[in-house]
């Protein structure tokens, strides 16, 4: 079973055969439309498309395409679910996997569900807009929450928290809560600044890559592209995952006709397997390596930064023993690496959500700044930070306001661009209006897509939470487990909105790479559908009728840009993008200059204390498959790890002979949260370690967070397990 583990190659003619499949479905003439507009890619926030061509990044290369590009266009491009499908209850659509939920067709009508009802009914926009409206207006914002995903675009974006704001409630919230607002936190304390340091064109003078807790060859395969060329000019991929993720050691690039004929590209130069929650250990352990080998970076600490001789103590004070026991991995292991990065003159560093989704995510981001900082890696070209972020515009959507706390120059600046105060007191994060939910004190909610049920931890405390809102306002392109679960006795109102290629007017949208794009919109599918803003407009003049906003004029992107140039630092230049055309990376960011966002204009280390060693049996991460993209599932079978199901367990296989499990055994999972049957397949993990898949794992993932990031712990749950020996 571990030869079969060693065969396995990430990418290849499989998924070239698999992507020639969905485009057949999809059919050539719509898929050709779809992937060559100008439109930024719907996938992940590496980001392609926009004015330089479908398949084209900032770049200029061509084809930046993917498996998910591919993949998330093949739902967009679906005829209108039939109504006679609203004519089954609930109940039937609850009994639809997420492939098949997600394989329905696209929402093309509105559809409500009345109080006590059991099924949706179809009904007309006018009726839709007035009832959402009616429902808002006899709702205490206070008793109200906005959330939304990363894939609506700024301009929606924008008036979806103005419309909030105005609206009278701070709770405004976006899926970052559950994925990167680690990384937003601990990049503000470190280097002031909450996003990347790095463009795309910095990938292309890296002479070493840290992938830490990530796994871009199913979440990013066109990072993987980056990481085999740094590996054939000479440089170093050091990869930091508790798994021995197959597309990470070998990938087959489709794109590059020599890693397919030659059976995959190398990608890991060295691959270290920490213990699942151990990364600060080690981050201090390669830290402590390098400044006792002399090859810390001393100038630039002392130009450029504050707080070197606390974290340098910290250091001191902390013995190799601690350190090995903690992560598991040898103190030679550890001083090799660091030897390697003493050796590189640019590192990117770039981590995933292994990183974030801890009680101590924000200390974990931290312990990678400050590694960064120890040789001097922010500030110049072809080095820094690359936080690997999921949904195509989530950057955005926090860039443009979509939190529950806004900067004060910025509410300064949109109390007076629109001569009207705004609440003052803090909003909710997403954890918290869900459980205030749960104790009945939310009334009304509006979900701008994403699939919040089903990305919550504690599946049973989602469904209570969600369906205690006594009113549901969801604006999708397609239905999802979300849209039929959770929904309880009260009011739900779904609306169909454009997907981004079809917007009525042209949309921005910002990269992981603080990149913005335009996409130009246009493509004519459905003829029921509508774009966000305009529905949030409608609604507002509905809602809001004295209110100093003109809804009116922002049906017009142009005027919502207008307000976002003048309101929003940095994004300047979106006030005339659609006239000029010129697509931009957003200047107020720490990039290539050594001068930081922090009140000193310094970079500032930060010490990071190890968490506490996990209790019980094992530790468990939940992780995304090869065929899926957040809580969206295209593949029931994951090809990259053994063709397994959505209902694995992967388990270290010396554990399997302790706990005296076989591959292919039905088990019980257990957590202090839920349980869950799992099927047993065995998987290159330290000893201790456990992996299920999300959102399906949920029902093991507690509710507490960390207490700054408010992100939970979807990668550290302690489980044990039943119905096997001890």
């Amino acid at each position: 079973m571990a030869h079969m583990d060693k065969q396995i190659v990430g990418g290849g003619p499989k998924k070239v055969l698999y992507t020639l499949q969905t485009v057949t479905r999809m059919g050539l003439g719509k898929a050709a439309k779809a992937l060559t507009s100008k439109n930024a890619c719907k996938a992940c926030a590496y980001g392609m498309g926009g004015q330089r061509g479908g398949m084209t990044n900032e770049l200029n290369e061509f084809p930046s395409v993917c498996n998910k590009s591919v993949q998330a266009q093949s739902t967009d491009v679906q005829a209108a679910i039939p109504h006679e499908v609203f004519e089954h209850e609930l109940a039937d659509l609850r009994e639809l996997t997420g492939k098949e939920m997600e394989h329905l067709g696209r929402l093309g009508t509105p559809i409500f569900k009345a109080a006590g009802s059991q099924r949706y009914r179809v009904v007309d926009w006018e009726w839709a807009i007035a009832h959402a409206a009616e429902k808002l207006k006899a709702t205490d914002p206070a008793r109200s929450f906005f959330y939304s995903s990363g894939r609506s675009s700024n301009e929606a974006g924008f008036i979806f928290q103005l419309l909030a704001r105005a609206y009278g409630t701070n709770n405004v919230n976006n899926c970052s809560y559950y994925c990167h607002q680690a990384t937003s936190e601990g990049l503000a304390t470190t280097i002031g600044k909450g996003t990347a340091s790095v463009e795309l064109e910095d990938l292309t003078g890296a002479d070493l890559i840290f992938v830490i807790g990530a796994n871009p060859s199913s979440n990013h395969p066109r990072f993987i592209h980056m990481l085999k060329n740094c590996r054939e000019r000479g440089g170093q991929v050091i990869v930091i995952n508790p798994a021995k993720e197959p597309g990470l050691v070998k990938f087959a690039v489709p794109k590059s006709p020599s890693s397919m004929l030659k059976g995959g590209s190398e990608i890991a130069s060295d691959y270290l397997q920490p213990r699942i929650g151990s990364d600060i250990a080690l981050m201090k352990g390669i830290a402590k390596a390098v400044v006792a080998l002399g090859l810390a970076d001393d100038s630039f600490i002392a130009a450029y930064s504050n707080g070197f001789a606390g974290y340098k103590a910290d250091l001191d004070a902390l013995g190799w023993d601690d350190v090995t026991a903690a992560c598991g991995i040898s103190r030679d292991e550890i001083e090799h690496i660091a030897r390697q990065y003493g050796r590189a003159k640019n590192a990117v560093f770039a981590w995933g959500m292994g990183m974030t989704h801890h009680l101590h995510g924000v200390a974990n981001v931290e312990a990678i700044a400050n590694l960064a900082l120890l040789r001097g890696m922010i500030g110049k070209r072809f080095s820094g930070l690359l936080p690997l972020r999921g949904h195509s515009n989530v950057q955005g959507i926090g860039t443009i306001g979509v939190k529950p706390v806004l900067a004060k120059d910025v509410l300064a600046k949109m109390e007076t661009a629109f001569g009207m105060r705004f609440p003052e007191e803090k909003g909710m994060d997403t954890m918290a209006c869900l459980k205030s939910a749960e104790r009945g004190e939310i009334d009304s909610a509006v979900i701008m897509g994403g699939n919040l049920w089903g990305a919550t931890p504690d599946t049973a405390f989602a469904s209570r939470a969600v369906e205690a809102i006594g009113f549901k306002l969801f604006l999708t392109t397609t239905l999802n487990m979300g849209h039929v679960n959770g929904l309880g006795e009260g009011e739900v109102l779904v609306l169909p909105v454009t997907a981004r290629d079809e917007e009525w007017q042209p949309t921005t949208q910002e990269s992981m790479f603080n990149y913005v794009r335009l996409s130009d919109g246009g493509i004519r599918r459905l003829s029921n559908v509508r774009p966000e803003s305009h529905i949030l407009c409608d609604i507002g003049k509905r809602v809001l009728p004295d209110c100093p906003i003109d809804f009116t004029a922002f049906a017009q992107h142009s005027k919502v840009r207008e307000a976002i140039a003048a309101i929003v630092p940095g994004l300047e230049q979106l006030a005339d993008i659609d006239v000029a055309k010129q697509e931009f990376h957003i200047k107020s960011r720490v990039m290539h200059t050594p001068v930081f966002g922090t009140p000193d204009g310094r970079a500032h280390f930060v010490v990071t204390p190890l968490p506490a060693a996990p209790i019980g049996q094992l530790s468990m991460a939940t992780v995304r498959s090869e065929g899926q993209f957040n809580t969206i599932i295209y593949e029931e079978t994951d090809s990259y790890r053994g063709g397994a199901g959505r209902d694995a367990v992967f388990l270290n296989r010396d554990d399997m002979a302790a706990f005296g499990v076989i591959e292919g055994a039905r088990i019980t999972v257990a957590s202090d949260t839920g349980r869950m049957t799992c099927v047993v397949k065995g998987f290159d993990l330290p000893r201790g370690s456990a992996m299920a898949y999300y959102p399906e794992a949920n029902i093991l993932v507690g509710t507490a967070v960390d207490p700054r990031s408010k992100t939970p712990a979807f990668k550290s749950i302690s489980i044990r397990l039943e119905n096997a020996l001890p």
